[in-house]
């Protein structure tokens, strides 16, 4: 009795491990490798080698062109704000309108500063008659000290009295023109030559200089600026354009950039570096006179540095790493190896190499994701190549990719 307990689990044991074999030998477990033919290891082990394509580093000359987010912003832009409190009586430009400095754009009703005006001419008039008789008499009192009719102090005290006069009568001019001054502010003419923004305010409103919205606002167009930024690692190459041309061209175009909407030179260059973005600032000037460019729009910036000959590769070479930009090459003997560049401006689809390569490189174009340092590789096809028969070979080489 005991030992059929232990044959039967022992019997049911051997089975499963049976049907477990089975199953494993139908699922292919233990079938011989792929040939190297068929795209996978070969028979020694060794994987065979990856087919790439690839381009040749040359010295060319390249347009270099920098492209950058830009903001058009106004040479000049200002809020107009009354100087004086009052009534608003009139308004007498037009929103969106383009004025030239010196216009008149709103008038404050200017009855009380006349009233003003008129006060400290009278009380001017006044004080210069009592100044008039103070020195007749003091004139007087000279000659009558000569004969020894008056004293001494009477002449002194008469002078003095000339002279407080003398320093009102400045003090009365400094109110007329105070008034005169203040009656002129009353006519509320444009600071600036440009385009009026929209009205804030309306006839018979209560205005005063400390009203934050202003009149209107005026944001001089023509000519207009295009602010913008380029990494700090282009810095050489900008600085040195800019010496050989101060007046670099400049490119606005749309968001899209499928359309140019301005043409103009480079102005000027931010005197530091903004240590949060590695960037720095630059400012291109634009004559804007079919008003393409409107104030706070957002354009593509191209900036030409010129153009000039040094070794380029396609930028679809380029790598990017946590150590930042690299290529993989092929060697001599058919091998992949990275090579760290340091790059320059690009145009085109191609981009210049400071550091990192030398002429007659040859780069890897397309197969990269399946390469490594050291890993064999098989040139395929060049970049110079035409399409079609570039792909042929890659096709033959590895049929199952």
């Amino acid at each position: 009795m005991t030992s059929r307990r232990f044959v039967r689990p022992a019997l049911i044991a051997l089975a499963v491990l049976l049907a477990a074999v089975l199953v494993w030998r139908g699922m292919g477990g233990g079938a011989p490798e792929p040939d190297a033919g068929r795209g996978g290891w070969g028979p020694d082990g060794e994987r065979p080698p990856t087919p790439v394509r690839v381009s040749t580093a040359a010295r060319e000359r390249l347009s270099v062109e920098l492209k950058a987010l830009g903001t058009v912003t106004p040479l000049k832009s200002v809020t107009v704000r009354p100087r004086v409190d009052g009534e608003l009586q009139r308004v007498v430009f037009e929103e969106g309108q383009q004025v030239e400095a010196g216009a008149l754009l709103a008038e404050i009703d200017p009855a009380s500063f006349r009233i003003q005006l008129a006060q400290a001419l009278g009380q001017q008039k006044q004080n210069l008659a009592e100044l008039e008789n103070a020195r007749i008499q003091l004139r007087r009192y000279q000659d009558l000290s000569d004969a020894a009719y008056v004293s001494a102090q009477d002449v002194a005290n008469l002078q003095a009295q000339v002279r407080q006069l003398e320093g009102r009568r400045e003090i009365d001019q400094a109110a007329v023109d105070e008034a005169r001054l203040q009656l002129q502010y009353t006519r509320i003419v444009a600071p600036i030559t440009g385009r009026v923004g929209l009205r804030t305010v309306d006839a018979g409103n209560l205005v005063s200089g400390g009203d934050e919205d202003g009149i209107a606002t005026i944001a001089q167009t023509r000519p207009i600026s295009v602010l913008f930024s380029v990494p700090e690692n282009a810095l050489a190459a900008v600085i040195d354009a800019v010496r050989r041309d101060p007046d670099l061209t400049v490119q606005a175009w749309d968001r899209e950039e499928r359309n140019v909407l301005a043409s103009g030179r480079l102005s000027s260059l931010d005197n530091r570096i903004d240590t949060e973005t590695g960037t720095l600032r630059l400012r291109a000037l634009f004559d804007n006179d079919d008003g393409a460019l409107f104030p706070n729009q957002f354009v593509n910036a191209r900036l030409q540095l010129g153009d000039d000959e040094t070794l380029v590769i396609p930028d679809a070479a380029v790598q990017f790493g946590s150590e930042g930009t690299y290529v993989y090459v092929v060697n001599d003997d058919d091998t992949a190896g990275v090579r760290p560049v340091v790059l320059g401006a690009g145009s085109g689809g191609r981009v210049s190499v400071l550091d990192g390569l030398e002429a007659g490189a040859r780069v890897v174009l397309e197969g990269i994701d399946r390469l490594r340092e050291g890993a064999p590789v098989e040139v395929v096809a060049d970049a110079g190549e035409e399409d079609g028969d570039a792909g042929a070979p890659a096709q033959d080489a590895d049929p199952d990719a």
